[in-house]
């Protein structure tokens, strides 16, 4: 292709083929500028990715598993890429000619070895070496062969280990590339987490709520936690369906999201499920913005979980305090026998923890005075 180019275009537009002392610097530099219009098209870029990708690799066809290399299959943009994009088609044009000269003198110069001795009326040929040694023809004539194989796979070699350099993505779309996926990492990870909380936290109620019932074993206290376990049930489901409207890209991340002035709903749910729970609640909780609320909301539902999993129905103390640029959240309750004085190792607890950094805080938790407390500090601002 790059020599049919290079004939082309010195033909029709300078000098012409009938010039036969021209040499061949036309048909390798005449092309050039036209080669560097054409990189400064945005979708040469695609065209010719296409073309490396089909040419030059093996495909899904292949007997053996190949590494495919990266090789950007986007526009141009910048003038970088653009200027790889003319180098690329600079190597393609005289890589592509230099081939096919020798593609066609390799033909013919073995031929020329094998037809004295396989035809002899053919006569001898005129070679590098002397007419009387024509007998040594035949010998060479692998040799000349062998050469053009190596000629022809070094030449694609040489391409299919150079596109990637020339095509391959940029360092800024690389960085772009890495910042897309570290966001689809993170919109994971808090989807993730947002399905623990939810559902984690409902499962939890039910299942306290269905043991207490059975070991109570009157009706008012069966009544009561069936209620309760019906009211978790349908919050639980209206959180999934929210979670998963976050799947659609019209979703607003944020929308009916719980906040910490809903914290109520929580303590009664712990109540309900039989753990004897005290607030002390200070400050506005309507005047926290909405990122720490809704966070706090989730680490105060992830305390109460894990209290109501672990410890039981034991008394639970949760604070929350409004202060000067801060919210502070505590809960902290009894460490029932035989339980270790350790709950570190569990994901909820770390997951607590990433939350109060990713908004500029801190999150601690262990055995504390006999006790097992959660302290969270976050920023206001």
């Amino acid at each position: 292709m790059g020599a049919v180019a290079a004939v082309v275009v010195v033909g029709v537009v300078f000098p012409g083929l009938e010039d036969p002392g021209a040499g061949m610097w036309p048909l390798l530099f005449v092309p050039l500028p036209l080669l560097g219009l054409a990189a400064l098209i945005p979708g040469i870029r695609v065209a010719e990715t296409m073309q490396a990708r089909l040419l030059l690799y093996p495909g899904p066809q292949a007997p053996h598993e190949y590494p495919a290399p990266e090789i950007a299959g986007s526009p141009s943009s910048s003038w970088g890429d653009r200027w790889r994009v003319f180098m690329w088609l600079t190597l393609r044009l005289w890589l592509g000619f230099g081939v096919t000269v020798v593609t066609l003198n390799g033909i013919v110069l073995t031929l020329g070895l094998l037809m004295p001795s396989l035809w002899p009326p053919f006569g001898p040929a005129p070679m590098l070496l002397p007419a009387r040694w024509g007998w040594w023809y035949p010998l060479l004539a692998p040799v000349s062969g062998a050469a053009l194989v190596a000629v022809v796979w070094g030449a694609g070699a040489l391409m299919a280990d150079l596109a990637p350099r020339l095509l391959g993505p940029s360092p800024a779309e690389r960085l772009a590339e890495l910042e897309e996926r570290t966001e689809r990492l993170l919109e994971r990870t808090r989807l993730a987490r947002e399905l623990h909380d939810t559902i984690g936290h409902a499962l939890t109620i039910a299942v306290v709520q269905a043991g207490a019932a059975r070991a109570a074993g009157t009706p008012e206290f069966t009544d009561r936690a069936l209620a309760a376990i019906e009211d978790t049930g349908r919050e639980a489901l209206s959180e999934l369906d929210r979670v998963l409207r976050l799947l659609r890209e019209d979703a607003d991340p944020t929308a009916h999201r719980p906040t910490l002035a809903q914290a109520g709903r929580l303590v009664e749910s712990a109540r309900g499920a039989g753990a004897d729970v005290t607030t002390r609640i200070g400050g506005d909780l309507d005047a926290v913005p909405g990122p720490v609320s809704r966070e706090g909301y989730r680490m105060l539902q992830e305390c109460l979980t894990n209290v109501l999993r672990h410890a039981g129905s034991v008394p639970v103390t949760v604070r929350i305090e409004v202060l000067d640029g801060r919210l502070e959240m505590e809960v902290h309750n009894k460490q029932p026998a035989g339980s270790g004085g350790s709950r570190g190792g569990g994901s909820g607890l770390r997951g607590l923890r990433e939350r109060a950094v990713l908004l500029g805080g801190a999150a601690t938790y262990g055995p504390y005075d006999g006790m097992w407390r959660v302290h969270v500090t976050l920023p206001l601002r």
